[in-house]
């Protein structure tokens, strides 16, 4: 069977496989990209490497995550987490969001107030009973990303004039990051809310983009997982999130749409950086997207294993792509569609996993390539 799972690697990490090979004593920073739907592939992954691989071995490490992938490095933190992957799938698939339809009867799609509510209550289902485990694992410390809105998005309000305010912040963040990334500071700010000791050290140099780090706690800890992934207008942005600096929190994605973080300042050549993802190329910011001079890897990754599945791979799933926030609007009308299709996704998956066992265990080589 043709391999499904393709290895990239920065300088310094590809040196050190070649020397040593890839194990899990080496890792000490382990990253979840946002990309909403994108993340079901990875998830039997995440089952392994936390619930398995890296059991081997008793190294602290940190676990930074932005939307989705924060929902994952927090599920890694859990007891069980290999039961909390099994639910994260599961419950992902389940979402359904059924479109209402306006005055002269066009569907639209369900009002971010909706959204969030629904959303929020799903967040507290499925970590109620947990928060001790999380918040004080003793090898894990979780690093929540979230972005914060200044300017003109420093404070929102769906129902009054503010909303208007907000889709002129988004334009101005647009046309500002289209000059330079750090110019999209005067509109949002990285804030951190991580686990542990806030006086311990970021896994990353921050002095690229303006950042906060806030203390994670359980007082705080449903309004910063909600926040960073709350996706402008699908979701609402969450205000005044306990102990953290006043204003508006949105998706972690904005700032840090794949995690592409200065690890390299902070690390060891020896260290690793393992990023479980969806692609080759690590996206700085999610309005980055599109400008695709800005998707190649810098400096900063120099120690970082990216995961990722082949591109002739993923052209044998269900539409030749893998599961994205698209088929939301495309199986408006068909649950049942969707949730095939996402469950063949996920199930195909499982071949990522066999062939990162096989790498690791010695039994089937992969050609580890640049970044």
């Amino acid at each position: 069977m043709p391999q499904a799972l393709a290895i990239y690697a920065g300088k310094k990490a590809k040196a050190h496989i070649a020397k040593n090979g890839l194990q899990a004593k080496d890792v000490r920073v382990v990253a979840g990209a946002a990309g909403g739907p994108k993340g079901l592939l990875l998830l039997g992954l995440d089952k392994f490497i936390f619930g398995e691989w890296l059991k081997t071995s008793n190294q602290p490490v940190d676990l930074v995550g932005a939307s989705i992938g924060a929902w994952r490095m927090a599920t890694a933190c859990m007891d069980d987490c290999e039961a909390g992957f099994d639910r994260l799938t599961k419950d992902y698939i389940a979402q359904d969001y059924e479109p209402t339809f306006n005055k002269r009867g066009k569907r639209v799609m369900p009002s971010s107030e909706f959204v969030s509510e629904e959303f929020g209550m799903a967040l507290f289902d499925f970590y109620d009973g947990h928060m001790a485990e999380i918040l004080n694992h003793p090898r894990y410390r979780l690093h929540i990303i979230t972005s914060r809105g200044r300017g003109f998005l420093k404070q929102t309000n769906p129902h009054k004039r503010l909303q208007a305010r907000t889709a002129l912040g988004f334009a101005g963040a647009y046309f500002a990051n289209l000059a330079n990334r750090k110019a999209m500071g005067a509109f949002m700010e990285r804030v951190v809310f991580s686990s542990g000791q806030v006086e311990g050290e970021l896994p990353f140099a921050s002095h690229d983009y303006a950042t906060k780090q806030v203390k994670l706690v359980e007082a705080n800890f449903y309004g910063a997982l909600q926040a960073s992934c709350s996706i402008p207008f699908v979701l609402n942005a969450v205000n005044n999130v306990a102990g953290a600096p006043f204003g508006s929190y949105w998706d972690g994605g904005l700032t840090d749409y794949h995690c592409h973080m200065n690890y390299a300042d902070k690390l060891r050549d020896d260290e690793v950086v393992l990023i479980p993802h969806f692609q080759q190329h690590l996206i700085a910011g999610w309005l980055d997207k599109a400008l695709r001079w800005r998707h190649k890897s810098t400096a900063f990754l120099d120690n970082v294993v990216v995961l990722a599945p082949r591109a002739d791979w993923v052209k044998t799933l269900p539409h030749k792509k893998i599961p994205d926030r698209q088929d939301f609007h495309t199986y408006a009308e068909d649950f049942s569609g969707r949730e095939k299709v996402w469950t063949n996704a996920v199930n195909r998956s499982q071949q990522l996993v066999q062939d990162f066992i096989n790498y690791v265990d010695n039994k089937e080589p992969i050609t580890v390539q640049s970044l």
